[in-house]
């Protein structure tokens, strides 16, 4: 059955997360944890689908306040004609802009998304984060990358030009399940895969900042008893690095 295939292709994937990628969520959230204890800010940015991931990390129950998006302007699923995302992710010079056009600054952190991390829109804000003198930390399906040439003029994949790389172990394709008499694949692994590893550097985030004494600011649930008091306090005491209030 192809809904059990796809399920195996889940599980194959989780598993392969936890089998290879720990060593890697840990030090992430080092960098992480660092730049929060040093005041820096933190931001995350991913084109089309792999918006998702902000999506997932941003204004979410569970959590961290501090990560603010970069918007993908002209390249979400709520943008007609939706195959123009398409061509927007392709142009040189369009990630420079858009991290220009945020707070992101020296010391600060940024993660970055592409499953297959060869699009000119992630390159480009990898390259101009680097000139700033932020961290990088791409989050992209290394089977992908490594199957992929670059669109960039640079020749660069986006993996290439990280401090450090979190890898969704998605396929070469995203797409896992063949289904008989069809010749195309489906069942895309890249989301799934990628909001686990980003929910789990998160909880690893937060368990080294309670570990050295911290009061990470976490998202409660607003439909919990006393989750808009709790969210209200945490984000007015941390005004000063959080940008997608306005």
């Amino acid at each position: 059955m192809s809904a059990e295939a796809y399920l195996d292709a889940v599980e194959a994937g989780l598993a392969k997360l936890r089998a290879t990628q720990l060593p890697a969520v840990q030090a992430a959230a080092e960098i992480l944890v660092e730049a929060i204890i040093g005041g820096r800010k933190l931001f995350s940015f991913g084109a089309t689908h792999s918006f998702i991931l902000t999506e997932e990390l941003v204004y979410r129950t569970g959590g961290l306040m501090l990560i603010n998006p970069i918007y993908p302007h002209g390249m979400n699923l709520s943008v007609r004609p939706m195959p123009m995302t398409s061509q927007i992710e392709r142009l040189e010079g369009m990630g420079r802009i858009l991290l220009e056009g945020s707070p992101a600054g020296e010391g600060d952190v940024l993660l970055i998304a592409s499953a297959s991390g060869r699009n000119p829109i992630v390159i480009d804000m990898a390259l101009a984060a680097r000139e700033k003198g932020m961290k990088v930390i791409g989050i992209v399906a290394l089977e992908y990358c490594q199957g992929s040439t670059s669109r960039h003029s640079s020749g660069k994949l986006l993996h290439e030009l990280c401090d450090l790389v979190l890898d969704e172990c998605a396929p070469y394709g995203d797409a896992a399940v063949e289904v008989p008499g069809f010749p195309e694949k489906t069942g895309p692994l890249s989301t799934v895969l990628g909001c686990t590893v980003v929910n789990a550097l998160v909880c690893e985030v937060v368990s080294q900042l309670v570990s050295r004494g911290g009061t990470p600011p976490v998202y409660v649930s607003a439909n919990l008893p006393g989750g808009d008091a709790h969210n209200a306090e945490l984000l007015a005491a941390n005004r000063d690095r959080i940008f997608y209030l306005h």
